[in-house]
């Protein structure tokens, strides 16, 4: 069964650094297509804004490999649910580029009491259809 997991996280390296953001970028690309993940990755001053696609023993595998990955901390999961299709089918990890906007919204999910994981999805999707992405 397909589910999406959305997180977020605060970065422990720069996340305006096009070389952090590529390298990181690149292996997520690659770890993923051989996973069978698909998702897309936001950042936003020090946050990290990211939605998940797979089977569900492949995205509890990844949060294990996540918990322990130095280039972020204080990982909050938003939300996991099954879903019939995936949002981002294809991106086996697209570079949501967002605006300050967005990224000031995503700040205020991410911190509410009960954030909204559809909310998240939504505003990457947005940022993908308006074509600040980094293709696949």
């Amino acid at each position: 069964m397909l589910e999406e997991i959305v997180y977020a996280s605060t970065a422990t390296g720069s996340t305006t650094s096009l070389l952090n953001m590529a390298t990181l970028l690149g292996e997520a690309q690659r770890n993923n297509a051989r996973a069978g993940l698909t998702g897309a990755l936001a950042a936003h001053d020090d946050r990290f804004f990211q939605v998940i696609e797979g089977h569900g023993q492949v995205l509890d595998g990844l949060l294990r490999r996540l918990a322990n990955d130095p280039r972020h901390r204080d990982i909050r999961i938003i939300g996991r649910r099954p879903i019939d299709q995936r949002s981002f089918a294809d991106w086996t990890m697209a570079n949501a580029t967002v605006t300050p906007r967005q990224g000031a919204e995503l700040d205020a999910l991410t911190q509410a009491e009960a954030p909204s994981a559809v909310r998240v999805v939504g505003l990457l999707r947005q940022a993908l259809e308006k074509g600040a992405a980094t293709a696949p």
